[in-house]
């Protein structure tokens, strides 16, 4: 596995412990951030957009919608070249082609130009996660996997924080599209570090000691633990049907596993809600709330807030509490996310209620986040996790396609931000069923 010794593991640096597994998770972070930022901006500019064009709300959602087609088509074609290729050069390019389409975002003189460069963004990006996810199965042993993807996740939290506000005051004093032309900067110089300081393997690394290395495949030499040493949590584990199941192997087990299916399928109704949420609570705070457009942008990154604590602290719950079980916080995720629903349709038209309630639709939402992403670590191997992760973000991200479109149909035809809550808690509960059907499987 990896290159031949005399080629990866030379230097001084590496006759002492090194955890440089951690500086790759932070640039992954980093990454990421941008990707996200790139992706969620038009939620801030779509009033203006709007009011420019002479747009409906359909259409306006249509612009958001269509990042998620292109985004969906390639994540499984990304798979299959992260398997062969890895993902350090793959991500760079990756990285490079989304920021050359967010600033010609900028540029678009029609509506119909800007849904093309939304697709393209989309189709750009779609190699990204796959390549982050990938990157974070390879460095880091299963008992530190889903912590090491809380905070990955955590950076599409913190986009959504930053990107308000920043883009609000970019937009507000200097247009609409001075908010793409200055967002595409960061994606070029993050292209040029990862590069520079990411491997697909820690194998391949210079920065990597014998003993990280050793660390790392540790789950991967281990004997088998027999059932009565592992550590029960009784009810629990009898309820996310906890067992043994058989690594899927080849491409076939992928696509032919109700596992993998019903996580993507979960994953597609969670996404629904989650870019619902980020395309239209600024237009609901705006039309809805009568929030000025500064004012807007900090109310609208509560749910971001929320989401970035739930992301990390569902990370570790996962890991540490739930001894590397992932489906109790996705579980937790679902239904907890769709008593909030509830919750923010009957709040009332408080400033600061208001906030709170979208900052807990938002912890919730991504508390059990991580392990969306996780789970088919458990279900797969190194090489065939690619591909695994690739067919749940692309189902999954079809979510992030339909729901901004369906919301501004519901929105056209009835004007009422509660129906649209109100599907989004339809589509927890039904994830919450579906998750339950699915298989723990046991990770040592």
């Amino acid at each position: 596995m990896g290159l031949p010794e005399s080629k990866v593991r030379t230097g001084p640096a590496l006759k002492t412990k090194s955890s440089y597994r951690w500086v790759v998770l932070l640039i992954i972070f980093g990454v990421y951030l941008v990707c996200m930022a790139d992706r969620t901006n038009i939620g801030v500019v779509l009033p203006f957009i709007k009011e420019e064009f002479t747009l409906n709300n359909f259409q306006a959602g249509a612009i958001a919608s269509f990042f998620f087609l292109g985004y969906a088509l390639t994540q499984i074609p990304a798979g299959f070249i992260l398997g062969k290729k890895g993902s350090r050069g793959v991500a760079a390019v990756a990285i490079l082609a989304f920021s050359a389409v967010t600033f010609l975002l900028g540029t678009v003189k029609s509506a119909t130009t800007l849904v093309l460069l939304r697709l393209g963004l989309g189709v750009a990006e779609g190699p990204a996660p796959v390549s982050m996810t990938s990157t974070i199965n390879q460095w880091f042993p299963a008992k530190e996997k889903a912590t090491a993807t809380g905070v990955y996740i955590a950076s599409t939290q913190l986009a959504p924080i930053i990107v308000p506000i920043i883009a609000t005051w970019i937009a507000v004093t200097q247009g609409w599209r001075s908010v793409f032309f200055w967002f595409a900067i960061p994606g070029v110089i993050m292209a040029i570090v990862w590069y520079l300081f990411v491997r697909s393997k820690p194998e391949e690394s210079p920065n990597v000691s014998e003993a990280e290395l050793k660390y790392i495949r540790q789950s991967e030499v281990v004997s088998e633990v027999k059932e009565g040493d592992r550590k029960s949590l009784g009810w629990l584990d009898k309820l996310i049907r906890y067992q043994d199941v058989k690594k899927l192997a080849t491409n076939k087990d992928i696509f032919t596993s109700w596992n993998i299916w019903g996580n993507t399928l979960t994953y597609f109704l969670m996404n629904s809600v989650l870019y619902g949420i980020i395309t239209w609570v600024p237009m609901y705070l705006v039309n809805a709330k009568g929030y000025s457009f500064m004012k807007m942008g900090f109310v609208a990154s509560t749910p971001a807030i929320g989401g970035l604590v739930g992301a990390i602290l569902g990370g570790f719950l996962s890991d540490k509490v739930f001894l590397n079980r992932r489906k109790p916080t996705m579980l937790i995720t679902a239904i907890a996310a769709a008593i909030m629903m509830f919750v923010v349709i009957n709040i009332p038209d408080n400033g600061p209620l208001v906030a709170i309630s979208l900052g807990f639709a938002g912890f919730f939402l991504n508390i059990g986040w991580p392990s969306f992403t996780a789970y088919p670590m458990g279900l797969t191997n190194r090489d065939t996790y690619p591909v695994a992760i690739a067919t749940v973000n692309s189902g999954g991200n079809l979510g992030g396609f339909f729901s901004p479109m369906i919301v501004g149909a519901i929105l056209d035809a009835t004007g009422n931000y509660n129906i649209a809550f109100s599907f989004f808690g339809a589509m927890l509960v039904l994830g919450f069923f579906i998750i339950l059907t699915l298989k723990e499987p046991v990770q040592n």
